[in-house]
């Protein structure tokens, strides 16, 4: 039976996990939510391959799924039966109405020749339902598992300088093995704060453990992008950067988080309620009375337990923990953008450039603090200085050789061409340079006037700026409305009217009318 396909990041996500981490294959099932055949036959096609981690990183997405995903080979069907996927089974006979014996009709139809009898199909069922039923009592072992959450309980700050109060977030990580507890305070459970905690975390600890088990995705998270039941983009980059493996608590199954939910008992109780009375400013002021009761908190003794968190903590996780990277993650948004026919993309109001080739493609975006990175097919393609004010930036070498010409504008080079068109439309293209915070701002806008004269006259071009100039219109679209609507040739024939108009009439007295 044919790998079902599953997306390119869950694929590579479950080659680190066997690859890189050595996880079992249980293991990356729970982590990705991708089923266990699948990921034998992805584990099974690597191996038979010869690849390792380093080798699989080195291939980009259409490489990696032709290895992986190979187009059938035309020849006779095998007689071999085709194996349900059981969990998506049982998955699809949930809803109401819905019944097994639908369920095989639609299978039988997709493998008339090498189907099972309805008979062997739900026999097969009721046993794989039967292994899926078991409980046992969870054992953490060292440095395995780090348990994060949100309490329920918000914090209240006041603004010394408005008088506005805002609540502030809890953030509580707790370790398997020890119990040993990190809370921080954070204005929101938004993706950037989220990631931000675990690298903290992750620093208090001195150590990574081997897998982080945060609440299911789908509740008590304000960013819609956790709403999605796939690990978002972001997370997965803090996951790979620290050699982390992330397992999702299951929704409705209090029992995959425990330790988290008692966590956040202990901090709601021993420093929450101790700071309800406490008026606070800011939250870095918040974040230092929690640090100070944190350390109370660790090294309580146990009440049924020789010790404390602090002193398990010392013997059983921080030897078991891995090290930090040299570096800490660098929290990174990641978005899908699509290249524009300029062959540029637009981040935060700023615009930068990739490769020609890629117009119209989707890429992906990675902003970090200083640092655009734009991705395709798991490779950097580009790469800018992160902009924080509206611009453009563009790269020489990703424009096409008819563009490199237009890269050249300078702001002195539009006016030398404006003054050969006329005074009016030097006039205007100088007050749109001097406007702009930035001169490149304005280049877009001078170059679509100075091209009008390829549709008009100069001359014309010439008396739209002055009538513009007369009632400071500064956009293009508003020439191109007067030159439409020919309002400069209206205002030329007026003044012709007005300046061929006799002065000796009849009707027109002088001076000698007035003695």
């Amino acid at each position: 039976m044919p790998t079902p396909r599953i997306s390119m990041r869950k694929l590579r996500e479950v080659c680190r996990l066997r690859f890189h981490a050595q996880l079992s294959l249980r293991q990356i099932s729970h982590s990705t939510q991708v089923s266990l055949g699948a990921i034998q036959k992805i584990v099974a096609t690597v191996t038979q391959q010869g690849l390792d981690w380093p080798a699989i990183q080195a291939l980009d997405d259409t490489q990696l799924s032709t290895l992986i995903y190979p187009k059938p080979a035309e020849s006779n069907a095998s007689t071999q039966k085709a194996l349900p996927d059981w969990a998506e089974v049982h998955r699809e006979v949930k809803p109401k109405g819905m019944t097994l014996q639908l369920l095989w009709q639609e299978y039988a139809q997709q493998y008339p020749t090498r189907c099972f009898s309805y008979s062997q199909y739900c026999r097969l069922y009721r046993e794989w339902l039967k292994k899926q039923k078991r409980s046992m009592r969870q054992t953490h072992k060292a440095g395995e598992k780090l348990f994060v959450d949100y309490a329920g309980q918000t914090v209240p700050i006041v603004s010394h300088v408005t008088g506005e109060m805002r609540t502030a977030q809890i953030f509580v990580a707790v370790l398997g093995a020890s119990n040993y507890t990190f809370c921080e305070a954070t204005w929101s459970q938004k993706l950037a704060d989220w990631i931000n905690s675990h690298v903290r975390a992750f620093e208090y600890l001195q150590g990574v453990p081997e897998i982080v088990v945060p609440d299911n995705l789908k509740s008590g998270v304000t960013n819609a992008c956790r709403y999605d039941p796939d690990i978002n983009p972001s997370y997965q980059q803090l996951a790979a950067h620290y050699g982390v493996t992330l397992i999702p608590a299951r929704p409705l199954k209090p029992k995959d988080k425990a330790k988290a939910e008692v966590g956040v008992q202990i901090i709601e109780r021993w420093i929450l309620a101790r700071l309800r009375h406490h008026t606070f400013f800011s939250l870095a002021e918040l974040n230092h009375c929690i640090k100070v009761l944190l350390e109370e908190v660790n090294n309580k003794p146990f009440k049924q337990l020789p010790g404390t968190r602090s002193s398990w903590f010392a013997s059983l996780d921080k030897p078991a923990l891995n090290p930090l990277p040299k570096h800490a993650y660098q929290y990174t948004e990641i978005k899908t953008v699509k290249v524009n026919i300029d062959y540029h993309v637009q981040y935060d109001s700023h615009i930068y450039s990739v490769p020609h080739q890629l117009v119209g493609e989707k890429i992906e975006l990675h902003a970090k603090e200083n640092l655009i990175e734009l991705y395709f097919h798991h490779k950097r393609m580009a790469s800018h200085a992160r902009k924080y004010y509206p611009g453009t930036t563009t790269a020489a070498e990703h424009m096409p050789i008819q563009h490199e010409k237009h890269h050249q504008w300078s702001g002195e080079r539009l006016m030398n061409w404006a003054q050969d068109m006329g005074d009016e439309v030097l006039i205007w293209v100088q007050t749109l340079l001097q406007q702009k915070q930035h001169e490149e701002q304005a280049y877009r806008v001078c170059l679509g006037l100075l091209n009008l004269s390829r549709s008009y006259p100069t001359e014309r071009v010439n008396k739209a700026c002055a009538i513009a100039n007369q009632n400071q219109l500064y956009r293009l679209k508003q020439i191109k409305e007067i030159l439409r609507g020919n309002q400069d040739v209206l205002l030329t024939k007026e003044l012709k009217t007005q300046t061929v108009m006799s002065q000796d009439h009849e009707n027109i007295r002088g001076p000698a009318s007035f003695h």
